[in-house]
Order: C-alpha cells, then structure tokens, then sequence
C-alpha cells in the first residue's frame, strides 16, 4: 500500500467536511515525518541537507499549528522584520509543495477550477487558493507581499486578504536597478517594518535587525564559496535538497538556521570527493516530486544539479551596517527583477563559477515571466557555448506534465552532452 497516498487521500477527502479535522491531520502527519527526519534520518545524504529537511518542516508545522504568529508572505519578501518581531513566515510555494509532496493537490486545484480561477495561473498559487477555499489553510496574523518575480503575487495575496478579513503590507518594486529604486525600497521596508511592529505590538530594534542582516550576510557568503566548490566536486544529494535551499534563501534568510546550513553545506562540500559528472544549472523551480528527475538527478554520478537560479539571485554582497538597504538591494538587484537580461547575466557568471556543463530552463506551468525570457535565455547561454535544454512542465501540478516526454528529453539531452565530451 502507497502509505502516503493513502493518507492524501484521507486529507483530499475530509477536507471540504471536516477541515479543521484535515488540518490536524496533516499535522499530525507532519510532525510524525519530523520526527522521522531525527530518529531515521537519510544516511545517504550529508549532514547539511539532513538538517535543513528538518528547519524546513519545522517551518510549514509552526505556521500550521500556531499561525496567530505566523504571517503568509510571498517568496522574494525580505522576512528579517518578521523574525525579530518573534514571526514565522511561510509561502504560498512551501505549502503547496508540501501538499504536492503530501499527494493531495488535486482537490484543491479541482476546487479553484470550480471558483473560476484560470488553469493559466501558477499551479502552486491555485493550489494553495484551493486549500484555503476548503478550509485547510488556518488565517494567519497578517500578509506581506510583493511585485516582484511573480504576477500570480498580485491576485492571490489581495483575494486571501479580503477572504481572510487581516491587514496586509505591498511592497512595490521598481523595474529599474538604480540607488533610487534602492532607496524608494528600504523605504518601503522601513515602512513595514512599522507595520510589523503595530500588528504584533512588538518593537523591531535596529540592532536585532542589524544582526539579522549580518546573518543573511554571512549565509550569503558561504553560499557564494559553496558553489565555488562545485567546479571540482559533487556533494551528494537529491533534488529535493536543492528545493529546500530556495526557501533558506528567501523565506529563512536571516535565521541562525539558514547560515547554520549555508556554513554546513560549504563543510560538506569541501570534503566531498572529486567528480567529473555533468553540471547543471538549473534555472527556475525544480520538479522534485516529479520521478524522471528524480531517477536521473537523485545521488547520480552521470549528472547533478550545481546551482538554481532561484537561490543564488538573493545571494549579492549584504552590509549589516544599513539593513533596510541591504535588503532593499537583494530585492531591487535580483536576477528575478527588471528584463530578461539580469537574470541571463547572472546565470552566465554562475555557470562559470560552478563549472557547469551545460543548463536546464524549466518552464513551469503558469510562470508568463520565465515562458516568456526561456528562449531568450537559450539563445544567450549557447551564444557562451552552453548547452541548454528548455524543459516544459508542472512544478505542483502532475496533469500537466508527461513523465515520458521529460524522460525523453532529459536523457536526450545527457546523451548529447555526452557526444559532445567524447
């Protein structure tokens, strides 16, 4: 028996009925996995990403069980307000993949079809809105939000406001990548900052701030000398892994936790052995439910993912000294930010950083921004003479994926990779 579509099925089922029972449940079922992370941990996995499976579990279980302290918000916010404001912060992402992984997504994108909400849109945003539809979702204290990265941001955070009846923080982010654009956002973040402080009634001292940021700092620095090390060795590891360091890289940044890992992953990696398997760099989310992948990239010494774009574009030099700026410029400079053209610049640098042999565009289901720039990025990556395959697919959403054709084209592409080392 799949035990855990079993117990999917179980949460898809009582959801609309009984979903404050649903939600227990899949609690229940969380912590019952967490304390399997501690007890039986994956030995085949190193140290780092044994921990963060488990900071990241830890995350979606507080949000879940205790979300009059918890805050939704979107994935590229800067969270460092809300941590020292005593806040966990979760994302729409996180917990929907986490249902994806829990196998019961399906109800509720099927729930938000019958709302009238276009299958266009983001499958994880859909199915989040599906869950909250059906009770599932508890109402957190407050939402914080932004322009950037994601257009599905703009319709899913001001509905679940209006649903959830909560006050909620938009934090607009210029096109332009100036240190006017840079001072309109500290700005910005100043301001909520302020907001935090009034919903929760707790101060927001510049000098835990200041702390937070140098944390981010450091995290960034040895993530930065992490993926220096990919160019000789492979850690290894399983794409999963690679998913969870997008939420330490955005959501967590500024957590003793996130630089306790960035630090832990540069351990490993330094003593990780030599490998002459393929690298990747892997730009935009990561299928890591979807078993093609896995069966291909998981623990293999063929080929492995050596960088995403979706974590290292927060990853820029940091000054504690001036938090708000600090993190105003990781908003306003990322690669997600603007055109086409950050985010190619930084992929280049980062292929030669990490040694890649070649790049993989993900072209989720629903991203207009990266369908948009996938050929443009193509074009400009194999103008620098790395090979590049666009792979269409669903991140959440298995109906709108072919496990053939992602096998087909996968391999397609390691066999040419292959010919062309030969």
């Amino acid at each position: 028996m799949d035990l855990v579509k079993t117990f999917g099925g179980w949460i898809q089922d009582l959801s609309p009925r009984r979903p404050e029972t649903a939600r227990r449940l899949l609690l229940a079922g969380y912590r019952a996995q967490r304390m399997a992370f501690s007890v039986a941990p994956d030995r085949a996995l190193p140290p780092s990403k044994r921990y963060v499976a488990g900071v990241v579990m830890d995350v979606v279980i507080r949000a879940l069980a205790r979300p009059e302290s918890a805050a939704m918000v979107s994935l590229f916010t800067p969270c460092e307000p809300l941590f020292v404001a005593g806040v966990t912060p979760f994302s729409v992402e996180t917990l929907s993949g986490y249902l994806m992984a829990t196998r019961c997504e399906k109800a509720f994108l099927e729930r938000t079809a019958d709302e009238g909400v276009p299958e266009t849109m983001c499958s994880f945003h859909r199915t989040f809105l599906g869950a909250a539809e059906a009770g599932l979702m508890p109402k957190p204290k407050f939402i914080v939000y932004t322009s950037l990265a994601c257009d599905g941001n703009m319709l899913t955070f001001p509905y679940l406001q209006r649903k959830y009846d909560i006050p909620a923080f938009f934090i607009d982010v210029p096109y332009e990548k100036n240190e006017e654009a840079v001072a309109y956002v500290a700005g910005r973040l100043r301001e909520m900052t302020a907001f935090v402080e009034g919903v929760t009634g707790r101060p927001v001292t510049e000098e835990a701030l200041r702390e937070a940021v140098g944390r981010s700092r450091r995290a960034a620095e040895s993530y930065r000398d992490y993926l220096a090390c990919q160019k000789e060795r492979r850690l290894a590891g399983d794409v999963t892994s690679e998913m969870y360091s997008v939420f330490t890289s955005h959501i967590l940044l500024g957590t003793k936790e996130a630089e306790t890992y960035n630090k832990m992953l540069l351990e490993d990696i330094r003593k990780a052995p030599k490998s002459g398997a393929f690298r990747l760099l892997w730009l935009h989310v990561i299928p890591y439910m979807q078993e093609p992948v896995r069966t291909r990239l998981n623990f293999s010494d063929r080929a492995f993912i050596c960088a995403c774009d979706l974590v290292y574009e927060s990853m820029i030099p940091m000054d504690e000294t001036r938090p708000y700026e600090s993190m105003a410029r990781r908003m306003v400079h990322s690669g997600c930010n603007g055109g086409a053209d950050g985010r190619i610049e930084q992929a280049i640098a980062t292929a030669g950083l990490t040694g890649a042999d070649g790049a993989v565009v993900f072209a989720h289901w629903g991203c207009k921004g990266t369908l948009g720039a996938a050929q443009l990025m193509k074009n400009a990556l194999e103008g620098r003479g790395l090979p590049t395959l666009i792979l269409d697919g669903d991140a959440c959403d298995p109906s709108n994926t072919s496990d053939g054709q992602v096998a087909t084209r996968l391999d397609a592409f390691l066999e040419m990779l292959e010919e062309a080392r030969r």
